[in-house]
């Protein structure tokens, strides 16, 4: 093995090693060791005579700002939150500005949400894929080395792939077992949680390792999101369904966020919660063929999620996550496995200071044991699973069932498929679990509403022979095992009321519900108002908080933050009236916020007229 303590030396051998031709391979998310990467990418770059083709996914970047007036709270947030040498993949910047040379291919099966949208270049390269098949496909795509970021034990002595063994595992196991070689870099991150489990492995399994003090940036952490009284409502209904010593897997985001707040609230102050969902179901026909739960979580819960985030550590110190399994050999006992993580800087901390059962107790593994039954250990991990609940997120679902998560109608891609239909399947080769899959019902943008419940969509990433549970704002629909006319009924009563007669219209002209239908009367008052009225009292105590788990922003910006999405969402002739109403606001309730903006003195009529829309939102 090699030992380079200067990334130029590493970069020196790779290509020393391998030539002009390089077929290189990082992991998704927070694992790419971005300093070498870029002095890869930037080598072929000036030098058409290489040829360089990367495979990856969810590569990470710090959002640009698309206005100044954006840029004007981005900016200075960036700059706190991810520092001042935060190094910015070069391979991204050149995609989004549609630059990457001829001589380099950038491949990935996952997007950041939205990042690539309408991109060319991004979008003809994008490779749909379930993550349990991509170890595979870059198997088969010949590719010679894989480069990484990982984490040194406090002594130095053992290495952990830390917060992505996903995919490095399986390759580097289908490579052996072919004959073929691979080259191992890794790039040790000093802040990055030394893990065990399956992520340790020993100096063998690596080619190169440099230990370099030039890898001082701080580890990518997505800013916190806040919840909102739509995404409350989804949480609270998707709690009900987590049936007690059961299994959990959930994703990143607001969404997620809510569900563990919801579970949290029902484990702690189980009184109130059995109030809050008894008050909801009141004069509601709550699903049909669906068992919900409202007591405490006694015996806990067991995890296994391809990614872990800020919601495991919470439900880990709120005593839910205590469910624990043996691990293959029958001797570790782990209470949370997982393909990789990504969470905020509290997160990563929790994890360098785990001690004793908490730390052996998780432990990093390869995406096919998390995403699939199908090992040499099939029937451990089907007892392992117990009861399981694998919550998604999606974008639209239809009236028959099926689920688009990731691809517009127009074939561009959102994100990526990922593990979703992985766990969904899953779901439907375990006997007592369930796939749930959780959706806005609505969406707004300038001022008008569409609904998310559709008649049909071009792309689905979700069949309807896999429909299990549904859950919006407005409640659960239970569709598995069910003709096309119940799907249909009870996909209609978690719809917005202002699209239920639309879409019922529809079902009938297409002669898949009887003529006389009638959505029911308590079904009719599926509205925003009703959902802010429910809320009312429960706010009123301090529960449903937007940032139950904390925030990165201050409270200053938390204010500037709901200002400006709500500006971004005006119409031309609401920002209109904003302006007009700024025009006669005084600023005296709002110089932090100014300030904050650097617009409490404005120099330029373009200064004063943003000064004067945001004093409208504010007011």
């Amino acid at each position: 093995m090699e030992k380079f303590t200067l990334l130029k030396d590493a970069e020196n051998y790779i290509y020393s090693k391998l030539g002009k031709t390089i077929l290189m391979a990082t992991p998704l998310g927070l694992g790419k060791p971005n300093q070498l990467i870029n002095l890869i990418y930037e080598r072929a770059k000036s030098d058409p005579s290489c040829k360089l083709k990367i495979f990856t996914a969810l590569s990470l970047d710090i959002p640009s700002p698309k206005s100044d007036m954006e840029a004007r709270f981005t900016r200075p947030f960036f700059k706190k939150h991810f520092g001042d040498n935060y190094p910015q993949l070069q391979y991204v910047k050149d995609l989004l500005a549609q630059k990457v040379p001829k001589n380099i291919e950038i491949e990935e099966f996952y997007f950041q949400a939205g990042k690539y949208l309408s991109n060319a270049e991004a979008q003809c390269n994008y490779i749909s894929l379930n993550y349990t098949h991509v170890a595979q496909n870059i198997f088969n795509s010949g590719v010679q080395i894989i480069v990484q970021l990982i984490a040194a034990s406090p002594d130095g002595k053992k290495w952990s792939l830390s917060c992505n063994p996903d995919l490095t595992l399986d390759i580097a196991d289908i490579y052996k077992k072919n004959g073929k070689n691979l080259l191992m870099v890794g790039v040790v991150h000093p802040d990055l949680p030394f893990l065990g489990g399956d992520a340790e492995v020993s100096d063998s399994f690596f080619d190169v390792i440099v230990d370099s003090k030039e890898v001082q940036h701080r580890l990518f952490a997505p800013p916190r999101a806040s919840i909102d009284n739509i995404e409350a409502m989804i949480g609270l209904h998707a709690s009900q369904v987590i049936e007690d010593d059961g299994t959990l897997q959930i994703g990143i985001g607001s969404l997620s966020d809510a569900l563990v707040y919801a579970s949290i609230l029902r484990h702690h102050d189980n009184k109130e919660y059995r109030s809050l969902v008894e008050s909801f179901w009141n004069g509601k026909e709550p699903p049909p063929n669906l068992q919900l739960f409202h007591n405490a979580f006694e015996r806990g819960l067991y995890g296994t999620s391809e990614m872990l985030m800020d919601g495991f550590m919470h439900l880990r110190k709120a005593g839910i996550l205590k469910r624990t399994v043996f691990d293959r050999d029958e001797s570790a006992v782990r209470y949370l496995h997982g393909a990789f993580f990504l969470g905020s800087k509290d997160f990563y901390q929790w994890l360098r200071q785990l001690q004793g059962a908490d730390f052996d107790g998780l432990s990093m593994t390869r995406v096919s044991k998390v995403n699939d039954l199908y090992d040499s250990h099939e029937l451990a991990l089907r007892r392992q699973r117990k009861k399981a609940r694998f919550f998604n997120t999606c974008m639209n679902v239809t009236l028959l069932g099926g689920a688009a998560s990731e691809t517009l109608e127009n074939g561009n891609v959102i994100s990526g498929v990922g593990g979703q239909y992985n766990f969904v399947a899953m779901s439907y080769e375990l006997p007592d679990s369930h796939s749930i899959l959780m959706l806005r019902s609505t969406r707004e943008s300038k001022g008008r509403r569409t609904s998310n419940i559709v008649w049909s969509q071009g792309h689905l990433t979700i069949p309807r022979h896999l429909r299990d549970l549904v859950i919006t704002e407005y409640g659960i629909a239970s569709l598995r095992g069910q003709n096309d006319e119940t799907v249909i009924k009870r996909i209609l009563n978690i719809t917005d009321s202002e699209f239920q007669e639309e879409l019922l219209e529809i079902a009938k002209q297409n002669k898949k519900i009887a003529r006389d239908y009638q959505i029911p009367d308590w079904a009719k008052q599926n509205t925003p108002e009703k959902i802010v009225e429910f809320l009312s009292a429960p706010k009123k105590k301090n529960f449903f908080p937007a940032y139950p788990f904390g925030s990165d922003f201050t409270e200053t910006e938390q204010i500037l933050e709901r200002a400006l999405m709500q500006l971004k969402e005006s119409t031309s002739a609401q920002l209109l009236k904003l302006l007009f109403k700024g025009l006669s606001s005084s600023s005296e309730n709002f110089s932090a916020e100014l300030e904050r903006m650097n617009l409490k003195n404005p120099k330029s009529l373009t200064e004063k007229i943003y000064r004067c829309m945001l004093l409208g939102v504010l007011t």
